[in-house]
């Protein structure tokens, strides 16, 4: 099974060390996220020069806070680094992310997207010079680099899954209930069948949040709290969350935002947790890993470890999670 890894904030394991863990576990790629604190690109980086096979992408950089240029030769000084091994993800973020810390007005996201991807698009490709007149972008006569990169989209919403169907070679969903994964998908397929691509050739590599403990409850009671976190804090996980849970999804987002925490999270049922992640016993982490992508058309899960989780449960998690033992 082709499996990825999230490597995120681990209190104090270093990041590096563990895509080097990862590559040894014989996980397929190591994904890296950025929102604040450290630069995803740097992490990148540096996992680029200690690892040697391994695959590695960014889930995701946000389209506001890089411009289009800044985006593509980024990605393009990542795939020399890497000696061809770097897939480039992007996302819309949130408006907190983008009004509250980058200072910038949260825009025509999906457009913004559309926009920002066609001209990665253009300025990788090396074929010629770049001229690009958008709605919200443009360019003007600069040579393109010669340095193809894969694109992934964390498109969540219609237009944005869209937006996946038309330009990129994957999606990288999150909270969207795994039972509607399918469903979603066929959004992008119609996208791509519009522009003549091929829908099977579209990844599918959604985040899957796991919590992996011989403690079931508290693989559980991980999992509650990073589904809460993520319905309370970002209206468009909400909506995802809400097409299959749309009456708990709301009670989540209330009691969070009100600063109940605790109860947005016993509001998460038993249902919402097999069907937005994994949690419980190594062997039952394992199973439910397993038949998640034996049911769906998920190419490529990528394990996220919850933020909120004990170093125990991170080091468990990555361990009974890797490819090797499914």
């Amino acid at each position: 099974m082709d499996v990825g890894l999230m490597v995120t904030s681990f209190g104090d394991l270093d990041l590096a060390d563990i895509a080097v863990r990862a590559e040894q576990l014989a996980y397929d790629a190591v994904w890296v996220g950025e929102l604040w604190g450290e630069s995803g690109v740097v992490q990148l980086t540096e996992m680029a020069c200690r690892t040697e096979e391994i695959e590695l992408g960014s889930a995701i950089l946000n389209v506001y806070s890089r411009s289009p240029a800044v985006l593509a030769m980024t990605a393009a000084s990542l795939q020399r680094a890497s000696d061809g091994r770097f897939t480039l993800g992007v996302g819309t973020s949130t408006p907190k992310a983008v009004e509250d810390l980058h200072g910038m007005a949260f825009d025509r996201p999906v457009r913004r997207a559309h926009e920002t991807i066609e001209l990665v698009r253009a300025y990788t490709a090396g074929e010629g010079r770049v001229d690009y007149d958008g709605e919200v972008l443009a360019a003007a006569d600069f040579p393109s680099l010669e340095a193809p990169v894969p694109v992934y989209h964390a498109g969540l919403g219609p237009a944005n899954r869209r937006v996946v169907g038309r330009l990129c070679d994957g999606w990288i969903p999150h909270n969207i209930p795994f039972s509607h994964l399918d469903a979603a998908f066929e959004e992008v397929a119609d996208a791509a069948r519009e522009r003549d691509r091929d829908p099977s050739e579209i990844a599918i590599a959604p985040y899957v949040p796991s919590a992996v403990s011989e403690d079931p409850d508290e693989a559980r009671e991980t999992l509650r709290r990073h589904i809460a976190y993520y319905v309370g804090s970002g209206e468009g996980y909400r909506r995802a969350v809400a097409t299959a849970y749309p009456e708990r999804a709301d009670r989540i987002a209330d009691a969070w935002r009100s600063g109940e925490k605790g109860e947005a999270a016993d509001a998460v049922t038993d249902a919402m947790l097999a069907d937005l992640g994994v949690a419980g016993t190594p062997d039952d982490a394992r199973e439910q890993l397993r038949t998640l992508v034996a049911e769906t058309g998920i190419d490529h899960p990528i394990v996220v470890v919850p933020e909120p989780a004990s170093r125990d449960v991170v080091e468990t998690t990555i361990d009974e999670l890797a490819p090797d033992r499914l």
